[in-house]
């Protein structure tokens, strides 16, 4: 097992600290970490993708779980597989998919690992139909306070307070995934462009679930009558007889899952001020805007171009400028779409520059007590992070949502009042509860359970 001392942040690059960084290669290994942990604690670590800091822990100990990535075997009969807290959704999905099989919800990037997206209890696009991440985990090896590994089970309270629990229960060893069945490696997808919000919001719902996954990009630099107006993409899995007629026997190239190439910045510093200001992020929306087209049906994508668009640009963070980004997500129930017009048109007016934007409908609530996604409405957002005032103007947007009976993603934070939490989440109280009762010495903690009093 390497050891050594280092400054992390997360994605977003704001607010670094030190701690020692663990890289065990064994369940026992990452067990002598925990049992001699210090007096700040210990929080488990993926690849770093979460934007805020919840895989950070200043003054203490880090568990870097990359290094526990074994993918064990396909159960073909039960539909599962077993797999270590280390493995990323993008090998994963390059394992599974030339078998014919995918986990039962992709989130939008392959970069993180499954101990991760359960400890985020990850949506997909599909929530509306399946959930979040967690909810298809059949079981979990979770090592706890004490040292021991235990197997969690669903229905139970731990199982509930580890989904979406940012590795405050314990630290994600392995877990058992149930699994879908895909015919080919392709997804017939449909777009088509929205004029404003009122537009987009009634093609989220004109279509009712027929094609199960959905999101939207939407322009927040738009203003007027042009407020909210965006581009909805829809897609299914693509039959074998969608396929072009010089495709493979199968169709399940592992060839095929991935984005459509990878563009990295050049190795330099990032660029102080950003290249996202308000003139450029206006001039970026608007030919993507005008770039896509008005309607277009069974277009054919590979899964993974479709899923992990964004991952084809693997360092789109530096773009935000030396002082990193912010990235903001909330979400608002169904009935409450007028709050989130105020929300879009409060953003418009302040021309922040969001270039990234990301409109999404959720299902029904996850049991986790800390599980963001809920009935309505999700908008993803990233801001640079040296934008004047942006923190007096966030609190403002949070107020707004909690009013509203909305959210905001704890996973994704890196800036929000513990206030605020605690008027968002309802199951917040119980999560503290249990934490006090399992984990009465706080053996895991992170700078965001530090900073929101979780």
């Amino acid at each position: 097992m390497s050891v050594d001392t280092v400054s992390l942040t997360g994605w977003g690059r704001t607010a670094p600290t030190t701690a020692v960084r663990f890289r065990p290669r064994t369940h026992e290994e990452a067990a002598a970490v925990v049992r001699g942990r210090g007096p700040r604690g210990v929080i488990a670590r993926g690849l770093g993708r979460s934007p805020g800091d919840a895989a950070q822990n200043a003054g203490g100990s880090v568990l870097d779980l990359t290094g526990l990535a074994r993918i064990g075997d396909l159960d073909a009969a039960a539909g599962t597989v077993r797999c270590d807290a280390g493995v990323s959704l993008e090998r994963l999905l390059r394992v599974l998919l030339p078998l014919g099989r995918l986990p039962q919800v992709v989130p939008g990037t392959g970069r993180v690992t499954v101990g991760g997206a359960i400890a985020s209890d990850l949506p997909g696009l599909d929530h509306r139909r399946s959930g979040s991440f967690a909810r298809h985990v059949s079981a979990l090896e979770l090592l706890t306070a004490d040292g021991e590994v235990r197997t969690v089970l669903p229905g139970t309270a731990l199982f509930d307070a580890t989904a979406g629990g940012l590795g405050l229960t314990g630290v994600i060893l392995g877990a058992t995934l149930r699994l879908r069945r895909v015919a080919t490696a392709l997804m017939s997808v449909s777009t088509e462009r929205a004029e404003d919000l009122d537009d987009l919001l009634a093609r989220f719902t004109s279509g009712g679930d027929r094609l199960p996954y959905a999101s939207a990009w939407i322009d927040l630099m738009a203003r007027g009558r042009a407020t909210g107006r965006g581009i909805l993409t829809r897609g299914e899995h693509a039959t074998p007889d969608m396929r072009p007629a010089h495709a493979g026997r199968t169709g399940l190239s592992a060839r095929s899952e991935g984005p459509r190439g990878r563009f990295r910045l050049p190795a330099c510093p990032p660029v102080p001020g950003g290249l996202f200001g308000p003139a450029s992020a206006a001039l970026y929306n608007e030919v993507r805007y005008r770039g896509a087209p008005r309607a277009r049906t069974g277009e054919l994508r590979p899964v993974g171009a479709f899923f992990h668009a964004a991952d084809a640009f693997p360092d789109a963070n530096l773009l935000y400028g030396r002082g990193g980004l912010v990235r903001y997500r909330c979400s608002v129930g169904y009935g409450q779409e007028e709050t989130l017009h105020r929300v879009v048109r409060r953003i418009a007016a302040r021309r922040s520059p969001a270039a990234r934007a990301v409109l999404q409908r959720f299902g029904a609530a996850d049991p986790g007590g800390l599980s963001f996604a809920a009935p309505g409405w999700s908008l993803a957002l990233d801001l640079p992070a040296a934008l004047p005032d942006l923190d007096r103007f966030l609190d403002e947007v949070d107020e707004e949502v909690a009013a509203a009976g909305g959210r905001v993603c704890l996973a994704k934070d890196s800036r929000m009042r513990p206030e605020a939490a605690a008027s968002m989440y309802p199951g917040l109280a119980g999560f503290r509860e249990l934490r006090a009762r399992l984990d009465p010495t706080e053996a895991f903690r992170s700078d965001l359970s530090r900073r929101l009093g979780l």
